[in-house]
């Protein structure tokens, strides 16, 4: 529900109702395209190599496409689990679909990934 609408009443929002299927499905296929670009690749790796030496970037860019073809056979539960790790806000205004992206969380997910814990959950 739109903050503006809670705190204006209905008709103030310029935007006005968006089901949240279509705004959950927009997140996802941002999340899935992130998981292949070579910077988030690189920024993962790096927050990886904090916690541990023996992972290269060909690990955590294998890690990451794990996870697209694999979306789909997790729970929705794990799924739901997954976005909150990753996305720390959703704004939709007039000019589109804006989602704030928890960097640090790939880190996380890419450790989990190579440790076979999210395989696991499918």
């Amino acid at each position: 529900v739109s903050q503006t609408v809670l705190k204006h009443g209905a008709g103030s929002c310029p935007v006005g109702r968006v089901p949240a299927g279509e705004i959950e499905a927009a997140v996802i296929d941002q999340l899935r395209a992130l998981f292949r670009q070579p910077e988030i690749v690189a920024g993962t790796w790096k927050a990886v190599r904090t916690h541990t030496d023996d992972i290269t970037e060909t690990d955590t860019h294998a890690a990451l496409l794990q996870l697209d073809p694999l979306w789909e056979e997790l729970f929705p539960a794990e799924q739901a689990r997954i976005a909150a790790l990753l996305v720390e806000r959703v704004d939709i205004g007039t000019d589109g679909l804006n989602v704030r992206i928890r960097v640090d969380g790939f880190g996380g997910l890419a450790r989990e990934m190579l440790a076979g814990g999210i395989e696991a959950a499918a």
